[in-house]
């Protein structure tokens, strides 16, 4: 073979040599190319598969307590370019949560608001016949448990009010305008601790007709909070202070004062925020503040307790504007006034006279002997509880109520005026 034709071979293999080697660098590089976008994918996979688990597990269940109210903190997504995919189904799930929920709470205001009317419909009857009872018994031990039950029942049915109230309710009841001193003695009758409660004199000043009983409802709720959160050997003192718009009824308690987080969330809840929402009220619910400030953004005046009290409690503050008040004049008590509870004591005269007759025929009053005159001395005893001494004042008087109503004067012949 020539030297020609070998040259000829050699560059012929080294061709062939120089397109295996092309051939295989490039096969390698595709191969290479397809591992990494493998890889990639792999990955991707990877991310998508985790980013759905915490979607699922940790995010959704997040902003499904968040959006019920509750102290609970969304977590972020893991892999933000994976979750674009997914903010339609959060939003989405977001939304149909909040409507869920607004859907039940919905019944559940309606629901308890019908119950909160079936429970107030029986006290109001209960409160007739508790009445009813009281107009025929004479008995100071009978009067005195009517008495205890009476109250009682007022607890009970300013419980229901304001859970109602608190459900979108109206307060229910329609007054003539009112004293604040009336006012403030209404409240009192509706709170356990009543005698715990110091009220201010008859003042002139008057809340306006549509506002009575929810001012009354709303000073009833501070009085039961400062006499529940503050020693049972301490009084809650009422006192009210003439402002340049309006009125300002104070109340002050002796008990160990509030917290920050407490001060904050009483704020919240004066000012009518979060009110309406009766799964933020905990367990068990505590409707206090919140029934105040859907009555005060309701009616237009204000109420805050972040003023400490003088006497180391906490101060709690109703601003009345001027649109609220009006003028009445100050009622005059009688000497001989009986003692009750606030709002449901009548004031009772003393004991009429019993009827003697002059030689003339004409009737000769004498004034009739209570039980304890009629009684003989005796030793010195414990003092009787409140509602036994009032209940003991009030059958006397129904006594001679009764007694005087039964006796009637004979006639008076024309022209005998002896005495």
């Amino acid at each position: 073979m020539d030297q020609q034709t070998l040259a000829v071979a050699f560059w012929f293999l080294l061709a062939i040599v120089l397109i295996v080697v092309f051939l295989l660098v490039r096969q390698r590089r595709t191969t290479r190319a397809l591992q990494i976008r493998a890889e990639e994918a792999e990955a991707r996979e990877r991310s998508r598969a985790e980013e759905e688990r915490h979607l699922v597990d940790a995010r959704l269940p997040a902003l499904a307590e968040s959006l019920n109210h509750r102290p609970v903190e969304v977590p972020g997504p893991r892999h933000p370019r994976v979750a674009e995919a997914h903010e339609p189904v959060f939003a989405l799930f977001a939304d149909s949560v909040r409507q869920a929920g607004a859907r039940g709470e919905q019944s559940a205001r309606a629901t308890l608001k019908a119950m909160m009317r079936a429970v107030q419909s029986l006290s109001n009857e209960q409160q007739v016949a508790i009445s009813a009872m009281q107009e025929r018994h004479d008995d100071p031990d009978v009067l005195a448990g009517l008495m205890r039950i009476d109250h009682m029942n007022s607890q009970l049915n300013r419980r229901a009010q304001a859970t109602a109230v608190l459900c979108g309710s109206w307060p229910g009841q329609q007054r003539s305008a009112s004293s604040l001193t009336d006012v403030a003695r209404g409240a009192t009758s509706r709170i356990r601790d009543y005698l715990r409660v110091n009220v201010p004199a008859e003042s002139d000043v008057a809340v306006v007709s549509r506002a009575v009983e929810p001012i009354v409802l709303t000073v009833a709720e501070l009085l039961d909070n400062g006499a529940r959160h503050s020693p049972p050997n301490t009084s809650v003192e009422v006192n009210f202070q003439q402002a340049h718009n309006g009125m300002v009824v104070m109340i002050d308690d002796g008990g160990v004062g509030m917290t920050v987080e407490e001060l904050h969330r009483a704020a919240r809840l004066l000012a009518g925020d979060g009110g309406n929402d009766i799964n933020r009220l905990g367990d068990p619910p505590q409707v206090g503040f919140a029934v105040i400030g859907v009555l005060a953004k309701r009616y237009g005046f204000r109420v805050s307790v972040d003023t400490r009290s003088p006497y180391g409690g906490v101060r709690a503050v109703v601003f009345l504007p001027n649109e609220l008040l009006t003028r009445v004049s100050k009622p005059t008590m009688p000497d001989h006034a009986v003692a009750l509870p606030p709002e449901r004591a009548p004031v009772a005269p003393a004991p009429p006279a019993e009827l003697e007759r002059t030689p003339g025929g004409l009737p000769r009053r004498r004034r009739t002997q209570t039980v304890d005159q009629a009684a003989p001395p005796q030793a010195p005893t414990v003092p009787a509880p409140a509602d036994q001494r009032i209940a003991t004042g009030l059958a006397a008087w129904k006594r001679g109520t009764d007694s005087g109503r039964a006796t009637t004067p004979p006639p008076v012949a024309e022209g005998n005026t002896q005495a």
